[in-house]
């Protein structure tokens, strides 16, 4: 009797089935990050709006201090009586900053960060101690959540 020899084969590569099963993975994984990452951009983007402001504030800060606690500039956008030479520069988040009588910032959000153009309002409240900011918005979702964190 001859003995039948069983011939082995090692497989190489991989099946369909294992092929289609780490797409289906991959997908999963990106219909979950995809916009957890679109959420951490537009903070991101947010945050450098504050940033842009920050400047202004700690002016604003400094003048009610040097002035009994009082804000009471001698007319909108009077930056040379805050000590500072000119508006802050635009950038692709912040199209522009505006400053009232009274010391309320008003960041011009760039239609980048939020689809449209919109408005960030810091105003100042000054305490016995600190300049407390109260934060506004009229931007769309998901940046008033984003802003009501910083008040």
């Amino acid at each position: 009797m001859q003995s039948v020899k069983m011939i082995k084969r090692v497989q190489k590569g991989f099946t369909l089935i294992e092929l289609m099963i780490v797409v289906a993975i991959i997908g999963i994984l990106a219909a979950v990050a995809i916009p957890a990452y679109q959420d951490y951009v537009t903070k991101a983007k947010v945050a450098k709006v504050a940033s842009a402001v920050k400047a202004v504030q700690t002016a604003v800060a400094q003048y009610a201090q040097e002035n009994g606690g009082t804000i009471a500039l001698a007319s909108a956008d009077n930056w040379t009586s805050l000590g500072l030479s000119a508006a802050p520069t635009a950038t692709t988040e912040v199209s522009s900053v505006g400053l009232s009588t009274a010391g309320v910032i008003t960041a011009n959000v760039a239609a980048a960060v939020s689809g449209t153009a919109c408005t960030i309002t810091f105003t100042p409240a000054i305490g016995t101690t600190a300049v407390t900011w109260a934060v506004a918005t009229t931007c769309a979702a998901p940046i008033p959540g984003i802003v009501a964190k910083w008040n």
